[in-house]
């Protein structure tokens, strides 16, 4: 099946929009890349339910209502390709095609808990599909099988010569995984553990993509501020193509994978689009974009449910190598499944940045000197672990409030919240815990939060400049 962007000759494309099919005449040919599956085996069984005119995340439809998510069907099926991650999902048919703009394939896929790929900008043809932003848009799919998800890849995407293929590469971004609401335990640490019993993979790395942008590209900074003159604009638009060119090498030459989370949040409720918060849209568009602004090939994983609700985790390979992502998802695919299993059976294990060492205990006084050196000498993770080690002997607020600081400097802010609501637990009069848990929720997009915590900072200290001002920028936000 395939949902109403794409034309299929006699039949009108309908857009999503009753207005739109009303005024434009049936189609004269069917597109590109359903007529390559029908040459090639495939049937086509019907179109499927969108998002009006593709402009949506959550998969509703005023006019033509919102196909049943089957895995939990109070929740949104997500959009834009909604009906044909739905028929998938619901067995109805083995595979189906989607258009993909900021998230149209990759977040559906993630609700309805199936495999969903978009594909490299540009290399399957959009002809005989209805634009939504042509330097956008690319064609995806979705299947529960990884065999005929690759066969169906196989047989849209080019040709391409046979490489001769280093082991694979996996790369974590840390700071993508702090939006995440599941636990990493059933998230990062499966795939880790399901490429660590296979062979023809390196050692996963870890790192973070907001500071290794920021870091090569320093004149980002530029599209953020106000372009007065040509020549200014001229160079926000150099760095910002510098940012895209950056994404499409993250994975370098050597077969290397960028792990992400698909989605920061779990489905929403149904009718929920008409007060989706900004909030919740931010922190899509963050993992979204990267793959829709670099023209990336992406693909989503399902791993199993978390409280109920359906969780996936995102493959993004650099542009072009789209064959060898779909053949690195066949390949892992199984051992994922087995590890989401075991994962979904095993207790809770506590979420930390794996920078702990397990060196011996030290009497408290003197772990936290060495600590509040290693703060001042600018060694965060050696101060993560020292003031670890006195939390072991001593879960003194301040020891919290320590720990929480240095992984706001890390830029572990998940961790940070968590430490200053522990400290907050210990002492509720701690300012200090309240303006790191302000600033920790403010990099988290959490805008409403993070400004009730510095309000709450005020109230102990009304004079505190930082708070003051926080708090004011905040609610501007949150509104």
């Amino acid at each position: 099946m395939v949902h109403t962007c794409f034309d299929v000759k006699d039949y009108v494309t309908g857009f999503g929009n009753p207005d739109w099919k009303k005024t434009h005449e049936a189609a004269g040919r069917t597109a590109a890349a359903v007529s390559c599956l029908l040459k090639n085996g495939a049937t086509c069984v019907g179109k499927t339910v969108m998002d009006e005119l593709a402009f949506g995340i959550t998969g509703e439809n005023m006019h033509y209502g919102t196909p049943t998510n089957p895995d939990v069907p109070a929740h949104v099926p997500g959009g834009s390709s909604s009906g044909s991650a739905v028929v998938v999902a619901a067995q109805l048919v083995d595979f189906s095609l989607g258009t993909d703009t900021v998230g149209c394939v990759r977040t559906p896929a993630s609700f309805c808990g199936i495999l969903g790929f978009r594909a490299s900008h540009g290399l399957v043809s959009t002809v005989g599909l209805v634009a939504n932003s042509q330097s956008l848009d690319a064609i995806g799919w979705f299947a529960r099988d990884p065999s005929v998800f690759h066969h169906v890849g196989h047989v849209l995407l080019p040709a391409s010569r046979v490489e001769v293929r280093r082991g694979k590469r996996l790369i974590f971004a840390d700071d993508c995984f702090q939006f995440m609401k599941a636990p990493k335990q059933k998230s990062m640490h499966v795939v880790v553990k399901a490429s660590e019993i296979l062979s023809g993979y390196q050692p996963p790395q870890h790192m973070n993509i907001g500071q290794h942008i920021a870091k090569n590209v320093p004149s980002l900074k530029e599209f953020t501020e106000t372009a007065n003159t040509l020549q200014q604009g001229t160079s926000t638009l150099k760095a910002l193509s510098n940012v895209m060119i950056l994404l499409q090498s993250i994975g370098g030459k050597e077969d290397g994978i960028l792990v992400i989370p698909t989605i920061p949040d779990f489905p929403l409720k149904l009718d929920s689009g008409k007060h989706l918060s900004s909030e919740f849209l931010e922190k899509a568009f963050v993992l979204l974009s990267i793959a829709g602004m670099s023209g990336c090939c992406q693909a989503t994983l399902p791993l199993g449910k978390h409280d109920g609700c359906p969780l996936s985790i995102s493959f993004i390979a650099s542009h072009g190598k789209d064959k060898f992502l779909l053949d690195t998802i066949l390949d892992i695919y199984p051992s994922l499944q087995e590890q989401v299993g075991i994962a979904s059976n095993s207790l809770p294990l506590p979420d930390t940045n794996g920078d702990m060492d397990t060196s011996e205990l030290l009497k408290e006084k003197v772990v936290l000197l060495q600590g509040n050196a290693a703060f001042k000498g600018k060694q965060w993770n050696k101060a993560v672990k020292y003031y670890s080690e006195a939390i072991k002997l001593s879960e003194n607020a301040t020891y919290f409030c320590n720990r929480a600081a240095a992984y706001l400097e890390l830029g572990c802010f998940q961790q940070s919240e968590a430490d200053c609501s522990q400290a907050i637990i210990l002492d509720k009069k701690n300012v200090k815990a309240y303006l790191r848990r302000g600033t920790a929720r403010e990099m988290l997009l959490c805008y409403k939060e993070a400004a009730q915590d510095f309000k709450h900072a005020l109230v102990l200290e009304p004079q505190n400049k930082v708070a003051n001002l926080a708090e004011k920028r905040l609610r501007k936000l949150a509104n």
